[in-house]
């Protein structure tokens, strides 16, 4: 463990996982000057999702929630991997919860704490960001969440020679 925000994870039970691989052609995190912009990350927890269907339907409130907080813990992964180290984060600008929601469900907003919630106790006041929850019909591999966000990093990433990013 090499980072506050890890440490703060730990004491919680939790560990940044490894970065998960892209599913398509993307990459997990692009950084551009000070801020990162992550994919979206759904509920991969050691290759399997934690929850799929429906919330409302398939998927009960309390369980999208955790669907929430792993989704925001693979989006820390993939800012740590394009930054090196979280302690570099300084603010999570904005988040952004895509719940992939029954037609009479409508506590996005309380699926989406699960996310906020945790980057707040990762990243403490730097954590505290804006935020839209959005109910959408259906998600990739029929994932229950969806979570992305944008992260402001105290100095950009510096470059190597070969175009690697060196933390």
């Amino acid at each position: 463990m090499s980072s506050e925000v890890e440490r703060r994870l730990d004491r919680l039970g939790l560990a940044v996982p490894d970065v998960t691989p892209p599913l398509a052609a993307y990459r997990p995190a692009v950084g551009s000057g000070r801020l990162v912009w992550t994919a979206g990350q759904i509920p991969l927890r050691e290759g399997a999702l934690v929850a799929a269907g429906k919330v409302g339907l398939e998927v009960d409130l309390d369980t999208a929630r955790v669907c929430a907080q792993q989704c925001a813990l693979n989006a820390i992964a993939a800012v740590r991997n394009e930054v090196g180290d979280l302690d570099l984060v300084d603010q999570i600008v904005k988040v952004v919860v895509f719940v992939a929601s029954a037609p009479h469900f409508t506590d996005q907003a309380v699926v989406a704490n699960g996310a906020s919630e945790l980057l707040q106790a990762a990243f403490g006041a730097g954590g505290v960001h804006a935020r839209s929850a959005v109910g959408v019909a259906v998600l990739p591999l029929d994932a229950s969440v969806e979570v992305e966000l944008v992260a402001s990093v105290a100095r950009p990433p510096r470059v190597d020679q070969a175009g690697g990013k060196t933390g």
